[in-house]
């Protein structure tokens, strides 16, 4: 008999992944967690029954959320991560020595601990000596940061359940406040290809629009995602992603890299006509 994990994607789509064996399951203060193990993608991390991340393509994931900012800021020493228990966001930053400080702020300490179990090529650096993990609200945290980062990682899960808070507008300008005068904030906006996805993404955009002065959007493929065509935002005090990539300077650092690249940063803010219509001033990402 076969067993298969169903992701509900709509109400009219659902992608399954078929499963071999289910390694864990629990439920914590916050919501499920399950892991389970696939022969096409690895071993997976489902939270609530919503798919967060395989081994297989985690990679595309995380090197676009960090490399890309990381490639725009000229030295970025204080990182501050919210959510991103599994490790993987860490993992990619860590690479650069100029970081002196990670904070992660990651609510549930349950997810943490059952990463660095099951999924340890993703939660294989949070020991690192420069990572400080805090098991709190990340809404809560924020709202006590003053002119403290260089660099805010929103790595949240779904705009629904946990996470909600962290696409609000107050959230938003709570993450301004604790940016320093050259700060950059980017967070996930979920995929564009669906009518409630689509919604939950032109909401968050337009709550940082509304606080930061430069704001744009970029694109990866992720394939166990909806839809596969997944974006994320980029907002900042100061620097705009395309006119200020360190392109010579990131590609003599030798980082090896599986997806991110920075001929693919600056092709990934050309966004296709049928998003760029929901974010008009966003049709010329150099301007």
């Amino acid at each position: 008999m076969e067993f298969w994990f169903s992701e509900k994607q709509t109400k009219d789509v659902k992608f399954s992944i078929r499963v071999d064996r289910q390694l864990y399951s629990g439920q914590s203060e916050f919501q499920r967690i399950d892991i389970f193990e696939s022969p096409e993608f690895g071993r997976f991390l489902t939270l609530d029954g919503y798919m967060m991340l395989t081994e297989k393509d985690e990679f595309i994931y995380h090197e676009m959320i960090t490399h890309i900012p990381m490639a725009v800021h000229p030295k970025a020493e204080k990182v501050l991560v919210i959510g991103a228990g599994d490790g993987g966001v860490i993992r990619e930053l860590v690479r650069y020595p100029e970081i002196k400080q990670i904070d992660l702020v990651e609510i549930d300490d349950m997810v943490v601990e059952v990463c660095r179990k099951y999924l340890p090529k993703t939660a294989c650096c949070l020991d690192d000596e420069r990572v400080n993990i805090r098991y709190e609200d990340g809404l809560k945290y924020i709202r006590r940061c003053e002119n403290k980062y260089d660099l805010i990682i929103v790595d949240s899960t779904d705009p629904f359940g946990p996470g909600e808070g962290l696409f609000t507008r107050e959230f938003y300008g709570n993450c301004y406040k604790a940016l320093k005068e050259d700060g950059i904030m980017v967070n996930q906006h979920e995929s564009p290809f669906y009518e409630e996805d689509a919604r939950a993404c032109q909401r968050a955009h337009r709550n940082i629009t509304e606080t930061f002065p430069v704001s744009r959007v970029y694109q990866a493929h992720i394939p166990t995602y909806p839809s596969g065509h997944w974006l994320f935002g980029f907002a900042s005090k100061k620097y705009h992603p395309l006119k200020h990539l360190r392109e010579k300077e990131w590609n003599t650092r030798g980082i090896q890299t599986r997806y991110y690249t920075t001929t693919l940063h600056k092709g990934a803010f050309y966004l296709p006509a049928y998003v760029a219509v929901s974010y008009t001033h966003l049709t010329l990402p150099t301007t």
